[in-house]
């Protein structure tokens, strides 16, 4: 039976995922930041940990508790991240910092851990959960945009270091998806834009609507199932790809920026977020 270590388990990709692996016969640890989803999850049998991937602590633990449990990792999905809101200029130090404490940092972390046991066993499986926003930017989303771009210029890099190691990773790239992301964006939203005082409050009040609408709000969006069973076809194909794009969005930007020059796909971008009055 293979093992697998899923960070931010408490809904969306990452419970759709674990669900799913399950099902497949994967052992499956689980982890979540909250305790409460902690319990909900081991009701729900689970070997779940209470894993803040912000805290190396936690990290530490919760690889330790796998080697000691199982004594071996078969594969690792970095799945924890969220989303800050906001223009470039209004978002402050601490805002960035958070978002890459949790998205590149914490992702990164773990990659470490799981590295040394992969490169223990000689074999292992790493995927991690960019974004369409992880190579085609687009306005209002910098911090988050930044975050990705990151995970995807790790993972290229990984990739070089890995040839012929027995160990793959992957990049998961999803466009829209019904999860719980927008919400978990709204608080940090709230908490950091300043938007009575920005020159951009006119949109975001159109933001703000968005953010805290209910089911979707974008055109192809996918279910969370959906993209598990993507997560699914990269964890157990015999030779991954480095690129696993999830949604009509993704594909269709994915080649247009090979083709287009930069002013034409900059419009493009605008444009896919336009006609929700955000200007």
């Amino acid at each position: 039976m293979k093992t697998i270590l899923i960070t931010g388990c408490s809904s969306g990709i990452g419970y759709a995922a674990a669900q799913l692996l399950r099902r497949q016969n994967w052992r499956v640890v689980v982890s979540c930041r909250q305790s409460k989803d902690v319990e909900l999850l081991t009701a729900e049998g689970f070997d779940c940990l209470q894993l803040d991937i912000t805290d190396s602590a936690h990290i530490q633990a919760a690889f330790l508790h796998i080697q000691q449990q199982y004594g071996r990792l078969d594969a690792l999905f970095c799945n924890a991240g969220y989303g800050q809101t906001g223009a470039v200029e209004d978002i402050p130090r601490a805002a960035l910092r958070e978002q890459f404490e949790t998205n590149v940092f914490g992702t990164w972390e773990c990659i470490n851990h799981a590295m040394r046991l992969f490169r223990q066993q000689g074999y292992g499986r790493i995927l991690v959960n960019s974004s369409i926003l992880g190579f085609a930017a687009m306005p209002w989303r910098g911090t988050y945009n930044s975050s990705k771009f990151a995970l995807e210029g790790m993972c290229d890099t990984l990739r070089h270091e890995l040839v012929g190691s027995g160990i793959y990773v992957s990049l998961l790239e999803p466009g829209p998806i019904t999860t719980r992301f927008r919400l978990n964006a709204a608080e940090k939203f709230a908490q950091y834009i300043d938007t009575e005082n920005s020159v951009h409050r006119k949109t975001y009040e159109a933001q703000w609507r968005r953010l805290r609408a209910e089911g979707a709000v974008a055109p192809f969006t996918l279910s969370a199932d959906a993209c598990a069973a993507v997560c699914s076809k990269a964890l157990n194909a015999q030779r991954p790809k480095a690129r696993y794009a999830v949604t009509v969005p993704t594909h269709v930007f994915w080649y247009l920026k090979k083709l287009l020059p930069t002013v034409v796909l900059d419009y493009l971008l605008r444009r896919s977020v336009a006609g929700k009055k955000e200007k």
